[in-house]
């Protein structure tokens, strides 16, 4: 049976990756697990914490994606990201042009977010049909959390909107789309600037009252907050009517026929905060001018999505991102 489009559904990612890890090591102390972005491994009084990611969707502003969706990785931790190793691979042909944009797309995000680039390996490939970049964030801490240390009674909080990277991507890619409005069209393709959660990630944690952190990439709000649940043995309890969503990104997901909360979501945040603290941190991350809300919290076991006419929806353990569903019109 072929594997799905997307990430590798958590039943088969367990039998077959997360059983075969090489041998064991006691300075291991986050171990790879469903729901979790980051390894972290002990070194005396501090921690090392890294992670990678690939860029497979998108060819135009690639290197600008993969420097920040793995440093936004590293921050869920709660650690400022550091360094990055990349692996840049091109299609054959591909001109020295092409590689000159990648890497100074890399070059500026990290530089704007305060990331030293340290190396890696950068080769052109038979059979390529688009740049793929697979990048290595690393930080050290003196502490962190993980999307696994959510507790019960967690208040969910959500930075900025959902969808920002999937309506980037498809006002930029989607070949339906090309009559969109040029004001719209605009606005869509420039909320790729806004993927970084960095600042808030490491502002929140700052704050003491943070349990956990997670990213939403791949399937969107549902699929972080399933992953998250699934990481920290838990459930939740969200509000559809109370998670944002921006305007253009509801137009085009209307257009497409898609559900903007199964979309890629790299720029927003999710946090499970102390009910004690919940005040704090939003109190300074809106200092910060970085917009915040409360959607649900954890609850101890179903995963429940209530809709705008207070319907309970069960949501299910694995969310296919709808990005890949519509591939063909992508391009």
């Amino acid at each position: 049976m072929p594997l799905p489009i997307g990430k590798v559904p958590p039943n088969i990612l367990q039998s077959l990756v997360l059983r075969r890890t090489g041998a064991p090591s006691p300075l291991l102390k986050v171990k790879p697990r469903i729901g979790l972005d980051v390894a972290v491994i002990a070194l005396k009084d501090i921690y090392l914490i890294l992670s990678s990611d690939p860029i497979t969707g998108v060819a135009e502003e690639i290197g600008w994606y993969a420097v920040n969706v793995a440093a936004n990785d590293v921050a869920t931790a709660g650690a400022k990201p550091m360094f990055l190793q990349s692996v840049i691979l091109l299609p054959e042909g591909s001109e020295a042009s092409t590689l000159k944009q990648i890497t100074t797309d890399m070059h500026r995000a990290a530089k704007k977010i305060g990331l030293t680039i340290t190396g890696g390996h950068t080769e052109t490939v038979k059979a390529l049909k688009r740049p793929i970049i697979i990048s290595t964030c690393i930080s050290i801490a003196e502490s962190y959390v993980t999307a696994a240390d959510a507790k019960l009674g967690d208040v969910i909080l959500m930075t900025k909107a959902a969808a920002l990277e999937g309506t980037s991507i498809l006002a930029r890619h989607d070949k339906t789309l090309k009559d969109l409005p040029k004001n719209m069209r605009r606005e869509a393709v420039n909320l790729a600037k806004k993927i970084s959660i960095v600042e808030e990630a490491v502002e929140a944690y700052s704050t003491g009252y943070v349990h956990a952190m997670h990213d939403p990439t791949e399937g969107g709000i549902i699929g972080g907050l399933c992953e998250m649940a699934e990481a920290s043995k838990l459930g939740f309890i969200v509000h559809k009517a109370k998670i944002p969503i921006r305007d253009v990104t509801k137009k085009i997901c209307q257009l497409k026929g898609i559900d903007p909360l199964r979309l890629i979501s790299s720029g927003a945040l999710l946090l499970a905060v102390d009910p004690k603290g919940v005040e704090e941190v939003k109190k300074r991350l809106t200092a910060k001018g970085i917009p915040v809300a409360e959607i649900g919290r954890f609850t101890p076991s179903k995963r429940i999505l209530i809709d705008e006419q207070g319907k309970k929806h069960i949501l299910p353990k694995t969310v296919i991102d709808e990005l890949w569903r519509i591939e063909e019109d992508v391009g």
